[in-house]
């Protein structure tokens, strides 16, 4: 505002009614009273705040954040806990194509997903396999990334776009590198509430899992082995896990836990029968390589006394681009069911997969899952 410079001679009454005007204009300015003409005021878009990512980067992020495109593994998963899909605007190919239960979001988000532009391969590396044109012309506000934090690095020097990563492990049963991944991402969106009442619900099943279990001694437990696991790609009868999540949530007495690594690897045949399991279970997944196994070898796994004696069990496969937390918890229920029947008495496994398929993603997909191979049941080899 250009004020006029008052006469130097005598003031006229219209002229004197104006500088009253005016000043009182401005004390009305001072005071915070007056409003600031929208033109002038700072524009919304403009308000940014900082977050600290899983990696401890810290990148600027808008104020308001009202579109999102997630990247490589598990950053689609937590879009989808959390329960703010609708604020994507892109996909990446991997999730564009055909609809698969292996990813537990995509048999609800599948058709939402498809209609968007697809702005990166996918996968579960944790390398930048983004592409940056369709980025570019996506225009996100924030990228939310399962990446490495180089990967993110390079990914916003080539977009010009905030990346805040939020990858997290898939080691044991929903750990704290998810739990970190789901709060960095709830704070970037806005999303507190319900990222609270996701790890909470998550909590109370670890308790529920644990108190039904953690009283019984190891000699009235069977022991279990994990066989034909999914890591790193698909193996077979000899792919296991020590300390496997859905094991060590119910307190089970994992054989391979009697070995120095930790995590998945390969063991081998003999070493299964020396350990002599009482309870194998298998991921239904790969039973075609477990069948290709047994054609060649029949009098093996007709030795195996949890074969001869048919306690062999599904046990579906948790990890496709991060840990499927929901099949996890599904996965921890069933074996407490094969394992420690008494103490799980009262659960029905349809019931409770309904439960959790519902709150984690909105929808029950517990059919959808067993019509596409993961189901809960008993298996026979020589068929």
């Amino acid at each position: 505002m250009k004020l006029r410079t008052a006469p130097t001679l005598t003031h006229t009454l219209p002229a004197l009614l104006l500088s009253a005007a005016l000043l009182l204009g401005l004390s009305a300015c001072a005071s915070g009273s007056a409003q600031i003409p929208e033109d002038l005021a700072p524009s919304p878009e403009a308000a940014t705040r900082t977050v600290t990512d899983v990696w401890g980067r810290e990148v600027e992020v808008p104020q308001q954040v009202d579109s999102i495109v997630c990247l490589g593994s598990g950053a689609p998963r937590l879009a989808a806990y959390l329960d703010v899909m609708d604020l994507l605007v892109g996909t990446e190919e991997h999730d564009a194509g055909a609809p698969t239960v292996l990813r537990d979001y995509l048999p609800v988000w599948s058709d939402t997903l498809r209609q968007l532009p697809v702005v990166g391969a996918g996968g579960g590396s944790g390398e930048n396999n983004a592409y940056p044109e369709p980025l570019i012309a996506a225009a996100p506000d924030v990228i939310l990334a399962g990446y490495s934090a180089d990967a993110a690095q390079e990914l916003s020097a080539q977009t010009g776009l905030p990346v805040v990563c939020v990858r997290y492990i898939s080691n044991g049963l929903a750990d704290e590198t998810f739990y970190s991944a789901m709060r960095v991402f709830a704070e970037v969106v806005g999303a507190q509430e319900r990222c609270e009442a996701v790890l909470s619900y998550i909590d109370q099943c670890k308790a529920d899992l644990d108190g039904r279990t953690a009283g019984i001694p190891d000699g009235e437990k069977p022991s279990v082995y994990a066989g034909a696991v999914t890591f790193s790609g698909r193996h077979g009868f000899t792919g296991t896990y020590a300390h496997f999540g859905p094991f060590d949530a119910v307190n089970a007495r994992n054989v391979a836990d009697e070995v120095e690594e930790e995590g998945y690897f390969e063991t081998d045949l003999e070493q299964i029968l020396v350990w002599d399991p009482d309870v194998i279970f298998l991921d239904p997944g790969n039973l075609d390589l477990v069948a290709e196994e047994y054609a060649s070898n029949p009098d093996y796994f007709r030795s195996v006394r949890a074969v001869q004696e048919g306690r062999v069990y599904t046990m579906p496969s948790f990890n496709n681009c991060g840990m499927n937390i929901s099949y996890a918890l599904l996965n921890a229920y069933y074996a407490g069911t094969v394992l420690c029947p008494e103490a799980f008495s009262d659960l029905d496994i349809r019931e409770k997969g309904s439960e959790i398929l519902t709150f984690l993603l909105g929808e029950d997909t517990f059919d959808l899952m067993a019509q596409d191979g993961l189901y809960y049941g008993t298996i026979t080899l020589e068929e």
